[in-house]
């Protein structure tokens, strides 16, 4: 079975707990991606931004741009070891509806696997369609 690490994307691009909105704003828009991990100095992963969290819990509650971005990241986190399988991380993407996912070894951020990687993937291609109809699926309203 294949494993996260053969697919992972390694080329990180993340935020230190002091940088501000508007720096990650700046990184988002640099290498074009909409999400980027929060890391401490040893690139423990302490959140993740979203350019949603950046206008819905920062600019859309009157946060400044030099607001830390601590203020607005996600910190209650999902992540998976390189080690997993490609299934185990599309369930846990499915499960938790989320399209990125973060890799994570002792402790430090080694690579993120997208929902597109899965996609990518030959083997993987069924997974990630699970994963997509999962997370794309919207709750019924009662």
């Amino acid at each position: 079975m294949k494993r996260i690490k053969d697919i992972m994307s390694t080329n990180l691009t993340f935020c230190t707990a002091d940088d501000t909105i508007n720096e990650a704003a700046n990184k988002m828009k640099d290498k074009n991606v909409g999400t980027i991990p929060v890391c401490g100095s040893n690139r423990e992963l302490l959140g993740m931004v979203t350019d949603r969290d950046l206008v819905i819990r920062g600019y859309a509650n009157q946060k400044e741009g030099s607001s830390k971005i601590q203020e607005v990241m996600s910190d209650k986190l999902i992540s998976v070891s390189p080690d997993a399988t490609v299934q185990e991380a599309s369930e846990l993407m499915a499960e938790h509806q989320i399209r990125r996912l973060p890799i994570v070894d002792n402790g430090e951020l080694v690579g993120i696997v997208a929902l597109g990687d899965l996609a990518l993937d030959e083997k993987s291609n069924e997974a990630a369609g699970h994963a997509l109809e999962e997370i794309s699926e919207r709750p019924e309203v009662h």
